[in-house]
């Protein structure tokens, strides 16, 4: 197989040249002509049930769309997965895995925390039919019940990004499938079904689009999984746009470079913020301190662009320093060109059970394609504010 740079450029255009075109044409229809009645329905049966259209009509978009499909194949390849089924949102694609395994006659979930803060939310509230066990990563296994139909595991975890052994979580989940959010490492860096993941969850509006201008989610998985998935989106119409799918498969083509940019940048700022005065700790996995399993260079090929810092003077200064960034946006979300930074514990972790909520003192920074010296520049002015 190819190196992954290549497969990020390639990846998905399979069809192009006997299409006659050289960039994927984006495909609007709603609708699709039938070629008669017989072979129309046959073709919503098999759409309907999670297949493929197998050469028949497209019938309607809720079901099937050659963009989307496109980047499903993409991102499948570069995951090392079978296939893929993209989604509208993240959240909208861990719903859906949520409610296969509530069908599937298994509603319990074992989680292990920190998780992104929608994620929490969505399984402390039992929405979708779930119960939720929280467990550190090495109480998996005494928390699998009989009814478990999932393991949750997010690493790098937001906003700490503390990193989980994948292979011993799936060791312990003992054949429950694990669904591993790999969106901070993305597949340039981590590729968790080579460490026995059975489902791989993006927001894909973060790196894999990487510009901040189109939101998606998209889940990798085997066959067996993507059918039910493709189900459950056909049936609640959690639907991937064509035009953002179009956008998401040219993030794809600039993934490699742009992570290994950010990464780049993110250790110099790592290693800048932790001898500062004002900084309290500083959280990366490039940092020897904050990886005591050696998971870089043996799970994860490199830290990522994603890093937490807390202040000295608490919350006061936290919020201070946010707000006194000149260069730096301070705005939620993360992955794209531009650096940004938030205070989880009162935004996207606002909601999250006091136990495992953030300290109100911790703030994140994604690192963007900046220079570095630019960042640190920026970061020293607002921490001299503190």
């Amino acid at each position: 197989m190819t190196q992954l740079d290549t497969r990020s450029v390639h990846a998905g255009r399979d069809d192009l040249t006997a299409l006659g075109v050289h960039v994927p044409p984006i495909d609007l229809s709603t609708t699709y002509p039938l070629p008669d009645v017989e072979r129309g329905g046959a073709s919503y049966d098999a759409l309907a049930l999670g297949n493929g259209p197998d050469g028949g009509s497209l019938v309607y978009q809720r079901l099937w769309n050659p963009n989307v499909a496109r980047f499903e194949q993409a991102l499948a390849e570069l995951e090392y997965c079978e296939s893929a089924v993209a989604y509208g949102s993240g959240m909208a694609a861990l719903s859906a895995a949520l409610l296969a395994t509530v069908v599937g006659g298994r509603p319990h979930v074992v989680a292990v925390r920190p998780l992104y803060g929608g994620s929490d939310h969505l399984l402390s509230t039992g929405l979708l039919g779930t119960s939720v066990s929280w467990v550190t990563p090495t109480g998996i296994a005494d928390a699998i019940r009989p009814d478990t139909g999932l393991v949750l595991v997010e690493t790098p975890a937001n906003p700490t990004v503390e990193l989980v052994d994948i292979a011993a979580a799936v060791r312990q989940a003992n054949g429950v499938p694990v669904l591993v959010d790999n969106t901070f490492a993305t597949p340039v860096l981590q590729q968790p079904a080579q460490h026995g993941a059975t489902l791989v969850l993006h927001s894909a509006t973060k790196y894999l689009g990487g510009h901040g201008d189109v939101m998606g989610g998209v889940i990798a998985a085997n066959a067996e999984w993507t059918a039910k998935l493709r189900q459950v989106r056909a049936l609640t119409g959690g639907l991937l746009h064509p035009l953002a799918a179009y956008e998401l498969h040219r993030g794809l083509q600039t993934l490699p470079v742009r992570v290994r940019a950010q990464q780049s940048s993110a250790e110099k700022v790592a290693d800048w913020l932790s001898t500062h005065p004002a900084v309290d700790n500083v959280y990366y996995p490039g940092l020897p301190e904050c990886d005591p399993q050696g998971l870089i260079g043996r799970q994860q090929s490199g830290p990522g662009a994603v890093l937490a810092f807390t202040t000295t003077g608490g919350y006061d200064s936290a919020a201070r320093v946010a707000a006194s960034l000149h260069l730096i946006t301070h705005a939620v979300s993360l992955g794209g060109v531009d650096t940004l930074i938030q205070h989880p514990a009162g935004l996207t972790h606002r909601l999250v059970d006091d136990s495992a909520k953030p300290h109100n003192n911790l703030l994140r920074l994604s690192i963007g394609l900046e220079d570095p010296d630019d960042l640190t520049n920026d970061l020293s002015q607002a921490l001299a504010a503190t």
